[in-house]
């Protein structure tokens, strides 16, 4: 069966919108396809808009999302799929089996007994949809979100506990769960919680920039992650000073501070198998007051050399000139300016990254 046949085989259990694009993303040159997936996150004022009814199109369905991924070039999707009935899932393996795309999904832990069952649907269905690899977000930005010590080591005995909760459901479903490096856990504690973890699926979800919010280098935490690393989000980083500390930005890839090829490279000598998905968020600069009080109430055993560095860093490659300025724009263009951003992005992992 050749790639038209193959399309038109599984037609008729997608919606009309779908064989619509079948049609129409047949003759395109598949010559151009990356291998780099995109997160949703990447889509995050599309998908506001969409709620807000300031614009149709229904991109956060999940068929929707893996055809328009396609369309632009890209190879796969990480997403949060939800909890879906066995058709719909058939649905979305089948289409991603055709567009040759790889499909990871996204959820949040179960916090207690009771969401154990909702967690178990969401992995459910993500395994039924093709997926063997689900992202998850414990945290926010702890600078921000806690004012003293003590809820910090509150929260990090609830995360633990809710990775112990979800460990039996992924090894029943045989489903890994790459937990998120995001602004929350520095290198030894999120060492600690997969050593206490102790399975094997549980992993880490490498982001590639978010670490340095806790003024790690941005190597280091991605050498210490690798060989737990069961997904990623590929991203570019930006910087400058400000008085409470420093000003840290997404900007396309390529367009940063951060030795991409040398990442790709890192993670791969460790996990041949992993995939690569793009999380490129379009907004103005986030601030990390580093120089601050209430930064520092939780990270009581960080060294000051960490800090220096991390300015020392930043001053050196200080590039204001470079940071996205967003914010402002009406949200029909900033919606345009996210599309072409992650367009960006495709085309620069397929010239430079090999992805």
């Amino acid at each position: 069966m050749n790639r038209r046949e193959a399309l038109f085989s599984i037609a008729g259990g997608f919606t009309a919108a779908t064989v619509g694009n079948l049609t129409k993303v047949y003759g395109a040159d598949q010559n151009r396809k990356s291998r780099l997936g995109i997160a949703d996150f990447s889509y995050n004022l599309r998908f506001r808009a969409e709620r807000s009814r300031r614009m149709k199109g229904g991109l956060s369905d999940p068929l929707n999302f893996l055809d328009h991924c396609y369309n632009i070039g890209a190879g796969g999707v990480q997403m949060n799929i939800g909890a879906r009935d066995e058709d719909y899932t058939r649905r979305l393996r089948q289409q991603a089996e055709a567009f040759d795309m790889f499909v990871e999904g996204s959820t949040s832990l179960p916090k207690d007994r009771p969401g154990v069952d909702r967690f178990e649907a969401a992995v459910r269905t993500a395994r039924q949809a093709g997926a063997k690899v689900i992202r998850i977000a414990i945290g926010g930005r702890r600078y921000e979100q806690f004012s003293k010590a003590e809820q910090f080591k509150a929260f990090a005995e609830r995360s633990l506990k809710s990775v112990q909760l979800a460990e039996p459901v992924a090894a029943r479903h045989r489903m890994r769960l790459a937990i998120e490096n995001h602004k929350d856990w520095r290198i030894d504690q999120m060492l600690d919680m997969l050593r206490r973890a102790s399975s094997e699926y549980v992993g880490v979800c490498v982001d590639t920039g978010n670490s340095f919010s806790l003024l790690e280098d941005s190597m280091a935490f991605v050498e210490a992650y690798a060989p737990y690393a069961f997904a990623t989000h590929l991203k570019d980083m930006a910087v400058a000073e400000y008085e409470d500390g420093f000003l840290l930005a997404d900007v396309p890839l390529g367009q940063g501070l951060l030795d991409l090829p040398r990442i790709v490279r890192v993670l791969r000598k460790a996990r041949p198998e992993i995939r690569f998905s793009l999380e490129m968020a379009t907004r103005d600069p986030l601030k990390v007051p580093c120089l601050t009080e209430k930064y520092w109430v939780t990270f009581a055993n960080v060294p000051g050399s960490d800090l220096a560095r991390a300015l020392r860093y930043v001053r050196d490659n200080a590039s204001p000139e470079h940071l996205p300025k967003v914010n402002h724009l009406p949200p029909n263009e900033l919606v345009k300016l996210e599309e072409a951003n992650i367009k960006k992005c495709l085309t620069f992992a397929k010239e430079h990254l090999n992805l």
